[in-house]
């Protein structure tokens, strides 16, 4: 299977902060969408600064498109369309601007696709982006990181703070830009009801250290939690727990094949998992 982005041990350390980046590693095919997971300050936007070689990397190798990309390496750039969470550009800018400014960056810049997206967000080209509501600017770098055509999108955060509705339109606009084969998008997100709508696979980090990577089908039909009591805790085999967390007279345990432990342990109760479960289980749970 061939990636579109690859990281191989990637590492980064930040003395001052007590924090570092431990050897992640993680791979997107292309035509696929990837969500990133993680906490805060669990590593997602340091890493997505090494994949733009924004933030220097300690060790470990990165490749896009099949080869490692260097500060002088544009046609790279060109590839890929990136939204933060926040301001993406200068607040006293207008829509208008904005196309001006990114028609000399990118040689691919469509302004007619621009204004096509524009009209479907309903943005107006002469306000100023200090006017916009968060959504409306948050609509505004979703339209300019489309529109000079990128094989690659990487979003961090950027349906935090959007309203449900919004939040469902701009899925579909992702959704219909992986329809390209060529197409993929990693996705670090909080809300995780997001990732489980539209993720191909979905990457857990946690505390700088990737914990592990698991395919929506995966996460639909084998990963599961179970529900025991302390006595039934102590009766399962060490291999199959992934993680466990003690909640008042319950410990759930989640386990990476849920027909299997049915099988194995009949009278304990087993659920499907969510992300936001799964995620709760790694980042404050226990492992053996």
């Amino acid at each position: 299977m061939e990636h579109i982005l690859e990281l191989q041990s990637v590492s980064k350390r930040f003395p001052t902060a007590n924090f570092t980046l431990d050897k992640v590693s993680f791979s997107i095919p292309y035509g696929a969408i990837m969500g990133f997971v993680g906490e805060n300050g669990a590593g997602k936007t340091t890493s997505i600064g090494c994949i733009l070689n924004t933030i220097k990397k300690d060790s470990g190798t990165i490749k896009l498109f099949g080869r490692e990309m260097t500060d002088a390496d544009t046609s790279i750039r060109e590839k890929i369309g990136v939204v933060y969470d926040g301001e993406n550009f200068p607040v006293y800018w207008t829509a208008k601007q904005v196309a001006n400014v990114m028609a000399g960056i990118y040689t691919q810049w469509d302004n007619a696709l621009f204004q096509n997206y524009l009209a479907v967000f309903k943005l107006p080209i002469d306000q100023k982006i200090k006017h916009y509501s968060k959504g409306m600017t948050m609509k505004l770098s979703i339209a300019a990181a489309l529109s000079h055509h990128p094989q690659l999108l990487i979003l961090d955060e950027a349906t935090s703070g959007l309203d449900p509705i919004m939040r469902d339109e701009i899925l579909d606009v992702f959704l219909e830009f992986v329809q390209e084969e060529n197409h993929s998008i990693l996705l670090s997100s909080h809300i995780t009801s997001d990732l489980e709508k539209i993720a191909d696979y979905i990457t857990f980090i946690h505390n700088g250290t990737m914990i592990m990577t698991v395919s929506k089908n995966d996460l639909a039909y084998r990963y599961a939690v179970m529900r025991c009591k302390e006595n039934q805790f102590r009766a399962l085999d060490s291999a199959d727990i992934i993680a466990y967390r003690k909640r008042d007279f319950q410990i759930d345990v989640l386990v990476p094949d849920g027909k299997a432990a049915q099988r194995k342990y009949g009278d304990v109760v087993i659920d499907h998992v969510s992300v936001e479960e799964i995620m709760l289980l790694l980042v404050k749970g226990e492992r053996l």
